[in-house]
């Protein structure tokens, strides 16, 4: 006889359930506290309305939690007694309380339930692409982006970013081509294929060498420019800036003298000026932390520098216009757009 017992459980040591008219095996341990002979139609919504039942320990409450009348509740509850062989409950006409057998089996009833659950929640997990964003970025050292990724990122946790470093004009490009879902930059050259929103006048200034004489001013006035290499970059990467930059010192009365040769990153336009050989124009929030430089702001006349989110404006998606409001909100929350009277060359 044990012989014979020890072989059925190890050819039959699951449980079978139909859910959504298909038939499934889930293995638990519940198998070895029920008769297998028998347990072939237990249901999925029998189990739940036995949880629910065992958790209410009252008819009319289980079968409110569940949408269904009361009669409907009791019926499911005795088939799967019936097919499991066992009596869960003892009723009476104001009394339910759980048997031994019970209290048993809703262990092992929530453990599948879940488990069924976690599977579903695996399924759909798997069935549906991760959600994306790529995303455009003049300079990995600029703050702007970050602080509004950071923000997003929170409201979609799940979300994979993508940062690509690219200047103004690869990225409207790359936006017009579907590479990029967003961007940032100044939007004088934007065209009619991207939108844009202006969340920042930054204050312009200049990257100084450590131990430079303007290093002992607060301010320093754009004429005095005139005097000093000013380092641009190059103008295939940062026209808009080029632009900026140029016709401010025209509005000061001069032309600079630009510096015989380019940089593709503020970092490295920071290792030139520390060995002297130039100043560089640079806004506030990308002039952190540069070693053997001092950043100060220009003055007479102080600017600011336009910073906008760019995107397609045909693209509807929450997690793109989640960084558009999210770059608003900083914005607002920051006081970016607030300026003390300035001249702002706005794009």
């Amino acid at each position: 006889m044990e012989g014979r017992r020890t072989k059925r459980f190890a050819k039959s040591p699951c449980i079978r359930v139909i859910a959504g008219g298909r038939a499934g095996r889930l293995c638990s341990s519940t198998a070895l506290l029920l008769p297998l002979k028998g347990v072939a139609g237990v249901e999925l919504r029998q189990l739940r309305y036995f949880v629910t039942l065992a958790e209410e320990l009252h008819f009319g409450r289980a079968a409110a939690r569940e949408h269904i009348v009361q009669s409907a509740l009791s019926q499911q509850v005795q088939r799967l007694e019936r097919e499991l062989g066992v009596r869960l409950l003892e009723r009476s006409t104001h009394h339910v309380e759980l048997t031994e057998a019970g209290t048993a089996f809703l262990v092992e009833a929530r453990q599948i339930l879940a488990q069924v659950d976690r599977a579903a929640e695996v399924a759909r997990s798997a069935a549906k692409p991760p959600l994306t964003l790529r995303v455009g970025m003049v300079d990995a050292g600029c703050s702007s982006m970050p602080q509004i990724l950071r923000k997003v990122q929170a409201q979609y946790p799940d979300l994979v970013i993508h940062q690509v470093e690219a200047g103004v004009p690869e990225q409207l490009q790359q936006l017009i081509d579907g590479r990029l879902d967003v961007g940032i930059g100044r939007a004088a050259f934007a065209p009619p294929e991207v939108a844009s929103e202006l969340f920042r006048r930054d204050p312009l200034g200049v990257l100084i060498p450590s131990g430079h004489r303007f290093t002992a001013m607060a301010g320093v006035p754009v004429t005095t420019l005139a005097a000093e290499p000013l380092l641009l970059p190059a103008d295939a990467q940062a026209p808009e800036f080029n632009q900026f930059v140029v016709e401010l010192c025209r509005s000061a009365g001069f032309t600079p003298t630009v510096y015989e040769g380019t940089v593709e990153s503020i970092r490295a336009a920071a290792e030139l000026v520390s060995q002297g050989r130039c100043l560089y124009c640079v806004p506030s929030s990308c002039a952190a932390a540069l070693p053997g430089t001092v950043w100060r702001p220009l003055v007479e006349p102080v600017a600011h520098y336009p910073w906008s989110i760019l995107w397609r404006p045909d693209d509807e998606r929450d997690h793109i216009r989640a960084v558009v409001t999210g770059a608003r909100a900083l914005s607002r929350q920051l006081g970016w757009l607030a300026t003390t009277p300035l001249v702002d060359r706005d794009s």
